[in-house]
């Protein structure tokens, strides 16, 4: 049988059957439509429609794809190990009797384990991409907005290739913390999330957001087309009429580097709210 090449880290927990660490998976917080597979051999293993909730740390299943998932009881007799049927790759364990759905079933996989195959093509989705301050807190409401199927927040508009958090925070690499919506046109707007992104920040503060200082804070939407332009020109226009002084920028999209792992959804997982964000109806 030929397997995908694993990186070490996917090799460590999927052939040694290592755990990644709690709330730092990709596929946590992954509310789209589609269909979970095995990382190293492509093996269908998971619906979407059977992932709940369980703020464990990881992706939670309460059913598999029949036949796809084998169980194997640990050597101590404590716990039960899952893998793929197919392969024997390390997914994670499984708990029954916990009462998070009815049928007491707790798959819990490492998402470094899986691949996610999406109902929808990427070609209809759409993708937006806006700096309001620490992206903590952008990312906080965008990621519970209708329509919203994914966030990942990340940096944009600077010169350097890759750059880590440390190296934004210098101040000198011209990035703005960014925030990456992949939304679906169908049941949202790019409209919709001009208007949240204007709502829940100081859009006229000119040096940062809140006590958040510097120029990786300033409020900035990062157009992807002329239409996306247009429609943000509108509501600036829009804001200038109401007597706001806008200093939100206008730049064309770029490259969106994805920051470290640890500051994706940072708010779902630590349980509290943004310091500096928070929702204020104008529209």
């Amino acid at each position: 049988m030929k397997f995908n090449q694993l990186t070490p880290e996917e090799e460590r927990v999927i052939v040694y059957k290592a755990t990644e660490m709690p709330y730092t998976g990709e596929y946590i917080n992954n509310k789209e439509e589609g269909t979970y597979v095995c990382k190293r051999c492509n093996a269908p293993l998971y619906r979407s429609s059977d992932k709940f909730d369980s703020h464990c740390g990881w992706p939670s299943f309460d059913d598999e794809i029949e036949g796809a998932v084998k169980r194997i009881l640990d050597a101590g007799g404590q716990r039960t190990e899952i893998v793929c049927a197919n392969c024997g790759a390390h997914l994670g364990h499984v708990f029954l009797n916990e009462g998070f759905t009815l049928k007491q079933t707790r798959h819990c996989v490492n998402s470094i384990s899986l691949k996610f195959i999406p109902a929808k093509s990427e070609s209809e989705l759409k993708k937006a991409y806006f700096a309001s301050g620490c992206f903590w807190g952008t990312e906080y409401f965008f990621m519970k907005a209708p329509g919203v199927v994914k966030t990942n927040v990340g940096f944009m508009g600077g010169h350097v290739d890759h750059p880590t958090y440390e190296q934004v925070c210098q101040k000198n690499t011209g990035h703005f913390e960014t925030t990456e919506v992949i939304y679906d046109p169908e049941k949202t707007s790019y409209e919709n999330l001009l208007k949240l992104f204007f709502e829940t920040h100081d859009f006229t503060q000119t040096d940062g957001q809140g006590p958040d200082i510097g120029p990786q804070y300033r409020s900035c939407i990062f157009y992807s087309s002329s239409d996306e332009k247009q429609l943000a020109e509108k509501y600036i226009q829009i804001l200038n009429e109401k007597g706001y002084v806008v200093a939100t920028m206008l730049k064309p999209a770029s490259t969106f580097w994805k920051a470290e792992n640890y500051h994706q959804q940072y708010y779902e997982h630590k349980g509290t709210k943004p310091y500096c964000h928070k929702y204020t109806r104008i529209f």
